[in-house]
């Protein structure tokens, strides 16, 4: 295994390169993480991954087109859970956990519908299902705050952290963490990439009653997280989701927001655990 900033490159069948970091050892099987809007390798929070990787084998990745990754990003959630099912092939995995953040869990929803046998248990962060009411785009303040095209700690800090004192003294704690680094960096990803996955949450987002009957048909177990404020997927739809899925148990983090699982690190890595323990 390598270090937890050691970038390294599998080619698959796809003929993309992909760009993924492999750390920690334990468990039955490695959890794969599956990243939030516009995130690289770099923005998910070293505590996290760290306290993660203490029980067990953590890969990260970056899908086609984002970042370090060759190719183009596709603008469907499917064809982004089809890439990511051949990064693992290529791997040489056959079962995995999975934990999908954001559009991220979007992508891990259809991975376990498409191909069910490779998810052992499945974590689902800040997430809704496809169809939902309120779900097609993101509130004009949200995508304001994250989707322009330099992003930046002000907008990072609206959204994955709560109003609160508390929160955004943590949330300037994760930043630190995450953005504070100067050495083995990821590329950053591009404007195509942004539009293609905000294409791919729109699309996923448009309401559709008759979809919400999908996620039905996932049988493994479901983690389902999110913080109590928020702003870019609601939390009433973990509730929904947890209602849906016939093995799911659901929590809610107080005084977070999007980036809860950032904030709450090691809580939430402890219940993860405890969710995947064998």
């Amino acid at each position: 295994m390598a270090d937890s900033f050691s970038n390294q490159v599998v080619r698959a069948g796809n003929g993309v390169d992909y760009t993924y970091r492999d750390i920690g050892s334990g468990g039955t099987v490695p959890i794969v993480l599956l990243q939030h809007f516009r995130g690289n390798l770099d923005n998910w929070d070293p505590a996290l991954i760290d306290a993660l990787a203490s029980c067990r084998r953590v890969i990260t990745f970056n899908n086609v087109g984002v970042a370090s990754t060759t190719g183009t990003t596709p603008n469907t959630i499917d064809q982004m859970a089809r890439d990511a099912v051949t990064f693992v092939t290529a791997l040489g995995l056959e079962v995995v956990d999975i934990l999908g953040f954001s559009i991220g869990s979007f992508v891990a929803q259809e991975i376990a519908l498409m191909r069910p046998a490779l998810i052992r248990k499945l974590v689902l962060a800040s997430s809704a299902p496809s169809g939902a009411a309120g779900m097609h785009g993101w509130a004009p303040e949200v995508i304001a705050a994250v989707g322009k095209p330099e992003a930046d700690a002000g907008g990072y800090l609206k959204v994955f952290f709560a109003r609160t004192p508390s929160s955004q003294r943590a949330g300037g704690e994760a930043a630190g963490r995450i953005f504070g680094r100067t050495e083995n960096l990821d590329d950053p990803t591009n404007w195509d990439t942004r539009e293609a996955q905000y294409d791919a949450v729109c699309s996923w987002g448009i309401p559709n009653h008759s979809l919400l009957a999908r996620v039905g048909a996932i049988d493994m177990p479901v983690f389902i997280a999110n913080g109590d404020s928020d702003p870019m997927i609601l939390p009433h739809y973990s509730y929904l989701l947890a209602g849906l899925i016939p093995q799911a148990q659901v929590k809610i983090y107080p005084d977070s927001a999007h980036g809860f699982l950032f904030q709450h690190h090691s809580e939430f890595a402890a219940d993860v655990e405890a969710f995947l323990v064998d």
